[in-house]
Parts: C-alpha cells; structure tokens; sequence
C-alpha cells in the first residue's frame, strides 16, 4: 500500500507555509510632495462643467512633478506584502524584506486619511498593537480600507489556524 500525502484544504496554502495573499504599492499619496498634490488639486471645490476647477487649472500643468514623485517611489519605495503569517515591507526594486509585523503581534489596523490623499483615493495604516503603540505605518495605500479589511481577515484566519493546531497537537 502506498502512503500518500492529503493536499491541503485550499490549494496552494499550508498550515506551515508562508503564502502571498494580497501585495499593494503605495500612491504617491505616501510622500510629502504627493500629499501636497492631491491638497492643490482639491483646493478649489468650484466646479465647471461637472468638474473641479482645481483639477483644470492645476493638473496637467503639475503632471510632471507627479510622474516624477511617481517614478522616485517605483524606483526607491517601498511595496507592502500580507502573508498568511505577517505584514512586510519590501524594497520596490530586489523584493529585498525590509520589515515585517507578525499577525499575532496586530491588535488593530487603524485607517487615517492625511491631507491631499483624498485625491487619490489613498489612507495610511496604522498596525497597533494591544497596547495602542504604533508597531509600523503603512503610508499611501490605495483603497487602504479594502487592504486593511484583507490584513484584519487574515489576523482571525491565522488565529484559528493557531487555535486548531494546538488542539491537533494536543491529541498526539
């Protein structure tokens, strides 16, 4: 008889791997001169024609600053990775690990819209942990709420992956 090994549940995720779940760049909504953008383009709510006058006046005009803050972020940001097991940083260019935040060590994932990332639509996020203390920022996310819904559904997935193999291991 030949012993063969059960796939697991979902296909491509394993209890004792790290697996990908969901990757995002930030906009430049995550930097300085982005964020100072997005406040001029929003800064004349007067609209012509269904449109925001600070958009006709400001936009194409500062579209190159924009695609420099753009391109500076490709080249020397930061991409954000959820695994089932953590919360990293990494290098944009060389995929290069530069932080991570266990899923464990995350109470509360806090939404906080800056100045001028309303434009974009984009949020910063702030991981926390059962104390209130800041353990990382997430700056510039966009659709943050939809990523930090993902990060607080991969916290109670990974608790009760926890929870079910302590009970397995229990047994044994």
């Amino acid at each position: 008889m030949v012993a063969t090994k059960r796939p697991p549940a979902i296909s491509g995720v394993s209890a004792d791997k790290e697996a990908v779940i969901m990757t995002v760049y930030p906009s430049i909504a995550a930097a300085g001169p982005g964020r100072w953008l997005g406040s001029l383009y929003d800064s004349i709510p007067l609209k012509v024609g269904g449109i925001k006058l600070s958009h006709l006046l400001f936009v194409l005009p500062t579209a190159p600053l924009a695609l420099a803050g753009y391109a500076q972020l490709k080249i020397l940001g930061e991409v954000y990775t959820l695994t089932n097991r953590a919360v990293q940083k990494r290098a944009s260019i060389g995929n290069r690990l530069l932080s991570q935040v266990p899923l464990a060590s995350i109470a509360e994932v806090a939404l906080v819209q800056e100045a001028g990332q309303a434009f974009y639509p984009a949020a910063d996020l702030y991981l926390l942990d059962k104390k209130g203390d800041t353990l990382t920022i997430l700056r510039g996310v966009p659709r943050a709420e939809v990523f930090r819904q993902t990060i607080l559904e991969a916290m109670t997935a990974r608790r009760h992956v926890e929870e079910s193999l302590a009970r397995i291991n229990a047994r044994q």
